[in-house]
């Protein structure tokens, strides 16, 4: 689709599997014998409020630069995961991203806008940064978790718009030109904390 001169528009098919929000930190400033309890409920939809997050996770109003208003996790990446080391009974929640989302490469919208539509409606990001995976993975995935999943960890996002972000098909939209076959490529040179 062409908007103008030099201003062509990518649109890519994705499918959002899950959506978590929770309340609380259940490892972020935790000690390690002293994992939270507090619930990851999988919903169907949840609304995101530009320069704040989503409403009713554990990371919403933080800050309105904040670069974590919303947390991407590829699907392929947690398929190649319980294929590679994980139980089969592991859950893409045990990683504590809000959005599972299948055939959307994430490390290369790390620094681009993009923006995600329904049939009812969309959604404007940001791609902020790398989302790198933390110590408590190898406790809270499997053990070697945190190695398989240094360069594919993530993407940390900022919300543009409000909207209603909702589960099952949608559309990516971007001015960059994605490459679908490294979704799950690691990032050549991911810093970890």
């Amino acid at each position: 689709m062409i908007l103008g001169i030099n201003k062509r528009v990518f649109t890519y098919p994705i499918t959002i599997h899950h959506i978590y929000i929770s309340p609380g930190h259940n490892y972020f400033g935790h000690q390690p014998d002293q994992i939270g309890t507090h619930p990851t409920a999988d919903v169907d939809e949840v609304q995101a409020i530009a320069e704040k997050g989503l409403q009713g996770d554990r990371f919403f109003g933080v800050r309105p630069n904040f670069d974590g208003q919303v947390t991407f996790f590829s699907f392929e990446v947690f398929r190649l995961l319980v294929d590679e080391i994980g139980p089969e009974s592991l859950a893409p929640s045990a990683l504590r991203r809000n959005i599972i989302v299948q055939g959307m490469p994430l490390n290369q919208l790390i620094g681009h806008d993009f923006t995600i539509l329904w049939e009812k409606g969309r959604v404007d990001f940001r791609g902020a940064r790398h989302c790198h995976p933390c110590r408590w993975m190898d406790l809270a995935a499997a053990q070697g978790a945190l190695k398989f999943l240094k360069g594919r960890g993530g993407l940390r996002a900022q919300l543009l718009s409000d909207g209603l972000i909702q589960k099952g098909d949608a559309t990516l939209t971007t001015r960059h030109e994605l490459n679908l076959q490294s979704i799950t490529t690691p990032l050549a040179r991911p810093r970890l904390p």
